[in-house]
Order: structure tokens, then sequence, then C-alpha cells
């Protein structure tokens, strides 16, 4: 089996005296898509932020496409092709969407056939476009006039523009009307067809294992279950249990 992008071991993450993360293994194989799931305050963006540096782990470690980058600033992280859509989306509002998309922009990477190459064409500006037409018609438009949704496109096509090999998508339709964030999981869809591995947190279990190969359940910053997607639409308990639904 080829090495993980993302190989994190016994992450023990602390907010202050707050010990939010308890020895949480994880990882995320070239090509694939998992889901985190749990409710909230139950750790998933706190295991996000560690895996991109943002929160440094008190014990435990975190290595990206081979390398150790345990604590290491996100910048380190990012160059090594890891994309970050935070809850919240932190798009720049004083610059256009055409200044956001392009201001992140960046040359694929040529592969392997053991990592991500042959996954098709880089993201471009006008892939971007091609994906977003909504944000194609506001391209002159502030990140500020932009409807919540759009923001969210805006979001993930800011991330793609840096032609990563991991994108990690956290609250991937939180508030969003349901025309919107159908469009949103199109885009997931693509996401996974492109061939970039992808981490996806929705409250939304049914849309997220429509297109993961894997989900993972946080319980109290710790791992309760980890398995396929038929396997946890087989277990209505662990759903009911652990999700509420």
């Amino acid at each position: 089996m080829s090495e993980p992008w993302i190989d994190a071991r016994g992450l023990h993450t602390y907010y202050g005296p707050s010990h939010i993360l308890h020895g949480v293994d994880f990882r995320i194989g070239q090509g694939e898509t998992i889901g985190l799931m749990g409710r909230n305050g139950m750790g998933k963006s706190t295991l996000l932020k560690t895996l991109v540096g943002l929160v440094r782990p008190e014990r435990g470690s975190v290595r990206v496409a081979g390398r150790d980058m345990t604590g290491r600033p996100p910048y380190e992280v990012a160059r090594l092709g890891i994309a970050y859509v935070p809850e919240g989306r932190g798009i720049f509002g004083n610059l256009s969407v055409r200044e956001n998309l392009v201001m992140a922009a960046r040359p694929g990477r040529a592969r392997d056939a053991a990592g991500s190459a042959a996954r098709g064409e880089d993201w471009t500006f006008d892939r971007v476009m091609e994906t977003f037409p909504r944000l194609k018609e506001r391209l002159g438009h502030g990140g500020q006039q932009l409807s919540g949704g759009e923001q969210q496109m805006l979001t993930i096509g800011r991330a793609l523009m840096t032609n990563p090999d991991v994108l990690i998508l956290d609250e991937a339709t939180e508030g969003l009307a349901p025309l919107i964030a159908r469009e949103i999981w199109r885009i997931c869809s693509l996401i996974k067809e492109s061939g970039i591995s992808s981490v996806i947190v929705d409250k939304n279990w049914k849309h997220v294992t429509q297109i993961t190969d894997r989900n993972v359940i946080l319980v109290k910053g710790q791992v309760v279950f980890e398995g396929t997607s038929r396997a946890l639409q087989d277990e209505p308990g662990l759903l009911e249990q652990h999700l509420g639904v």
C-alpha cells in the first residue's frame, strides 16, 4: 500500500487546560474521500486544525507526504499540497471574486503512478470557472457582496486553485439553502472524481456517505467508529447513538 498523504498517530491536543483530542489516529490515503462525523464539540474541527498546523498537539505526530510536520506552521503544510476550507469560509471580503481566486493560484505538480499523477488537467482559472458558473457571473463582485453559498463556492474554488493533493472541507453545507447545498455536493463529487483526496465534515451523513470511501466518528475526542460507508449505513443504532439520527 502506498504511503498516505496524511498519517496522524496518537494525537493529544489541548486548548489551555481542556483536553480535546485523546490519542486520535487518522489517515488520509491517496485518492481517498473520508467523512469525519460527530456531534458538535466532539473534536472534529480541532482534529482538522491539528492536521494543518493551526493547533499544535501536546503529544502524537503528524506526517504529511512522508514528512514529519508535527507542530510545523500551516504555510509549510500547505506547501506539501494540503488545502483547508475552514468553517466560516475565511474569504477576503475586500477583494473581488477574481482576486480571491488568482491570489491562491499555483501550478499543479506531476506525480508518478503511485501518487496522484494522471488525475486529469490542473485546476486552472478556466477550469474553476467551468465548475462554478455562479462565480463566473460575479467575478467583479467583492467577497462581502456574495451570499453564504457563493462564499462557500469561492472558498472551495480558491482551495482548488492551489492544485492540492488533499482538500479538507469543514462544515461543507452548514447554513446553506438546500439548492446551494446540492450544488456543493455536486462539486464534492467532482473533486473525488478528479483524484484529489479529501476530508468532508458535515452534519448530513446521508449525503456524506454517498461520496465517501471511509468514515470516522469522533466522540469526546476519541474515535468510536472507522469503516466504509456501507458499514456505517448498516449500523442504524450507531448513527442514532453518536449522531442523533
